[in-house]
């Protein structure tokens, strides 16, 4: 089975939990995810099966788009509401203040990523650490945002749309504007609404897929991770090259391509360098 479901993740859910469910209702052993919801979080959640997760690495790195809520007033050692409130005071920020303040967060900016994560310092996991009480320095890292809209809100919670890159956190985002404002934030709400192209729109509730006795209609082909790129089609000593990793002639624009077989089959993800194509990653099945 080779395809890709894109969940609505509910709230209370791991990502990695909503694969351990999915892996036994499509009996589908290889299953991973594109992009990290932490358990209060919902939305979009790509769900890779079978050969199509090869394409995680690609699917992860893309943009997404959130829906968050900001609680001024109170700071917590996980940066969200479900942690322990660590400061807590009156917060009365007006809409025009937090504007004023947004766009100093907009653009590649660093963010020091939060103890609660999953990221990595001498080997061990930091929300390993911060269950044993540890905390300790971390290097801050390079993210995108793109963009950040108030959307609703006012006094000490409001509603910020954002766009961003890879890697970035909104827990810290919120905890920053706090900050920035000096009365402290803490995000209350995440809806993921946009990862890797996918949007809500493309979404079935997991509780809807696990109810459903034929999942496997609702599974999306692996090519729709790369659909901003252009198709090629290999055909006679071209298709044998390329089915055996081999490149290939071909006169395209430099760049990576979609290249599949006469038939239509989705065969790999290219990258035309010189009149010749590459092999970046395979999809077709090896018998």
């Amino acid at each position: 089975m080779t395809g890709i479901l894109i969940v609505d993740k509910p709230a209370g859910w791991t990502s990695m939990d909503v694969c351990a469910k999915l892996r036994g209702k499509f009996g589908e052993r290889k299953v991973g995810h594109a992009g990290t919801l932490d358990p209060m979080a919902t939305g979009v959640l790509p769900v890779f099966f079978g050969r199509a997760t090869r394409a995680v690495e690609y699917a992860a790195g893309g943009d997404k788009e959130y829906i968050a809520g900001l609680r001024l007033g109170v700071v917590t050692d996980t940066q969200d509401t479900t942690g322990k409130v660590l400061e807590s005071m009156d917060a009365h920020v007006s809409r025009d203040r937090l504007e004023e303040v947004l766009p100093d967060f907009l653009g590649e900016t660093e963010q020091v990523p939060p103890m609660y994560s999953a990221v990595k310092v001498n080997g061990e996991k930091l929300y390993k650490m911060a269950r044993k009480g540890e905390e300790i320095d971390r290097a801050p890292r390079r993210v995108m945002i793109r963009e950040i809209e108030l959307l609703d809100g006012d006094g000490d919670e409001y509603t910020l749309r954002v766009l961003c890159g890879k890697g970035t956190y909104i827990r810290t985002l919120c905890h920053d504007l706090g900050a920035a404002l000096g009365c402290g934030g803490a995000m209350c709400s995440l809806r993921r609404t946009m990862a890797a192209g996918y949007t809500l729109r493309d979404a079935a509730p997991l509780e809807e897929i696990l109810a459903d006795p034929s999942p496997e209609d609702r599974l999306i082909p692996v090519d729709s991770c790369f659909r901003q790129f252009p198709a090629a089609v290999a055909e006679g000593r071209a298709l044998r090259l390329a089915m055996n990793g081999n490149p290939f002639p071909w006169d395209g624009a430099p760049g990576r391509w979609r290249v599949y077989d006469p038939d239509g089959a989705f065969l790999l993800l290219g990258e035309c360098r010189d009149g010749m194509m590459y092999t970046e990653k395979s999809f077709f099945e090896v018998h």
